[in-house]
């Protein structure tokens, strides 16, 4: 991908500005459904906020450029401050990937409204749809360090919950290795996780090429 940015400057400018865009929400999302569930830790650290240096992991924002999928700096919550502590963290983790496809999909109608010509504006939204979906879908795998694995573990049953929390504790990078990268030839990533994000992409972006 990094390849393909840098062979055209205003493309790299478009996905910068569609990472910082994407990172902000995601990482703004986690802080403001944290404040209120009762936890104002986030808040108190400057990450309720939309500016994407308070959010910015230099190694996310690399992974990103080379690899299609990155992160951004975690936000720092405390379990106590929660009034169901596993719940709730479930559900402060499943603000962050739900946002990100609230706002590909309210720019998607932004698209659709707007005449067929406007292709200006096509090609300033287009990534940061892109990268929305593509953000949301991997951030929902359930494995940690992924929202996906302490959504998970937020709404099993409790005894259920404890035993999968141990499981994902001691075998999720060994997984998430796995899928990012292949493994004799095959990649979840590539052969699961970017066909699904496709699939919705090619319902918000019609005839626009996608990753």
């Amino acid at each position: 991908m990094l390849t393909q940015l840098l062979s055209s400057p205003f493309s790299l400018i478009y996905w910068l500005l569609a990472f910082g865009i994407s990172l902000s929400v995601h990482e703004a999302a986690h802080a403001f459904m944290a404040d209120r569930l009762g936890d104002p830790t986030a808040r108190l650290n400057g990450r309720l906020t939309l500016n994407p240096l308070a959010h910015i992991d230099p190694l996310g924002t690399l992974m990103l450029l080379f690899f299609r999928f990155g992160w951004g700096k975690p936000v720092p919550i405390d379990p106590y401050n929660l009034r169901e502590p596993r719940r709730d963290a479930g559900l402060v983790s499943l603000a962050g990937p739900a946002s990100n496809l609230i706002l590909a999909t309210l720019l998607s109608f932004v698209l659709r409204l707007l005449p067929v010509h406007s292709s200006l504006l096509t090609i300033l939204l287009a990534p940061i749809i892109t990268l929305n979906v593509s953000w949301a879908i991997f951030n929902l795998l359930p494995l940690h360090p992924l929202d996906g694995g302490k959504i998970l573990v937020g709404f099993l049953p409790k005894e259920i919950a404890l035993s999968v929390e141990d499981f994902l504790q001691e075998y999720s990078l060994i997984l998430l290795i796995f899928i990012i990268f292949p493994v004799f030839g095959y990649s979840v990533l590539s052969s699961v996780v970017w066909p699904i994000a496709n699939f919705i992409l090619k319902l918000l972006l019609p005839q626009i090429p996608l990753i």
